[in-house]
Order: C-alpha cells, then structure tokens, then sequence
C-alpha cells in the first residue's frame, strides 16, 4: 500500500514512521498506554515491528516504506517518528514539516511528567523517565527509559536524552543533540545543537554548537 492509499478513519490508531528497535519501544509505550498502532513505514527488509502482537493478536499493518512519504499522505493521520538516529529523524522532519499539525505524542504511562511540564508533538517519553516541573520538550523530542529531565529544563527540536541520563534543573539541550546514556549534566549548563554527549560523561560547562564531549569532566574529543 502506497503512502496516499493510507486510510482515514476515525481510529486514534498512530501511525509509526520507523521500524526498528527504537521504534519497538515507542510501540510497547503505545500500547502500554491503551493506544492502537495502524501501521508502520520502513525501508527495512525484516522490521522488528512485523511480529509485534497487538491487543487483538493481530499484527500492525506494514502500509510502506518511507521514501517517497510525503506531508500531503499523512494529513489528518497521527504521526510519530519512531527512528532512533537524528540525522535520519531530522530528514524526515524537514520533508513533513508541513503535516506538523497531525504529530501526536506518545507518553509511557510508566513515567513522571509534572503537570506543569510543556510536551509538545512528535514527543516521545520512555518507561520510568521523570520530567519535572516546567521542563520543556519541544517537537519530536526524546526522553528514553529511566532519564532525568529536572526543572526548568529544556530540551529542544529533535534532541534525544538516552536512557539513564540525568539532567540538573534549568539545563537547555539544542537540536538535534544526542545526551548520551547515563551521562549527567550538571544544572545550569546550555549545550548547544548537534552536539553529542557520551556516554556516561559529566558536563560541568557549555558546550559549543556541534561539539562532541566525553568523559568526566567532560571535554572535547
């Protein structure tokens, strides 16, 4: 089934952009959730979501692949990227711009969000991840298992906090910036877009735009 010949309907059912194993855990908070999955898109010959078991032991419907997929085919469809790599994720989002209003967000029911956090769309927050008090997630954002988001932070377009991170309050992470896992950054530090923070690392300053840093303390590599 090509992306125009997607059905509408009035299912809450998400449609899945990705199939992979990042895409596997959004499912699970999907349906952890009581949401449905339509189907997925993906360019991969053996997705993982193919043997995914849905509440009525069907599987979800694979509707195509990804090239190709258009704003025009996800209108008024609930969309969410389940892609792990940014730079994969950030192409997508510059072709669909423009279906930004049909994004929906997918929310472990798992997890810790304050009531006075902002999520915005296309957000996705993994089993026992906590976001504190007025912690902003911009569009398409990614607060993986068990991660840290304290107050006042904000974590911007297409920025991923793995798993096991920890961020202090009023920390601001740029787009399409990787906080790798278990890493801790220490609150008050801005890390700038296209950035990537290693794993297990301790921001203690600012990093630069498009600055890769490691260790503890955390420099340059």
């Amino acid at each position: 089934m090509s992306p125009s010949e997607i059905p509408n309907h009035c299912d809450t059912g998400i449609y899945l952009l990705g199939a992979g194993g990042h895409a596997l855990v959004v499912a699970d908070a999907v349906l952890a959730g009581g949401r449905s999955i339509t189907g997925f898109m993906d360019d991969a010959e053996d997705p993982a979501l193919k043997n995914l078991r849905l509440s009525d032991n069907q599987t979800p419907a694979r509707l195509s692949g990804l090239e190709g997929l258009d704003a025009k085919s996800l209108a008024g469809k609930p969309w969410l990227i389940g892609l792990g790599d940014l730079g994969l994720r950030r192409a997508l989002i510059d072709r669909l711009y423009a279906a930004e209003e049909d994004l929906t967000s997918v929310v472990h029911p798992r997890t810790i969000v304050s009531e006075h956090a902002v999520v915005a769309g296309g957000v996705f927050v993994g089993p026992g991840a906590i976001v504190n008090a007025r912690a902003r997630l911009l569009d398409h954002a990614i607060v993986n298992s068990g991660a840290i988001v304290e107050h006042d932070c904000l974590i911007a377009e297409n920025a991923h906090i793995a798993p096991g991170a920890v961020l202090g309050g009023t920390v601001k992470v740029g787009n399409d910036t990787l906080v790798g896992l278990g890493a801790r950054v220490l609150p008050g530090v801005t890390i700038g877009s296209g950035c990537t923070v290693g794993a297990g690392a301790v921001v203690l300053a600012d990093v630069a735009d498009g600055v890769t840093v490691i260790g503890c303390p955390a420099v340059n590599r």
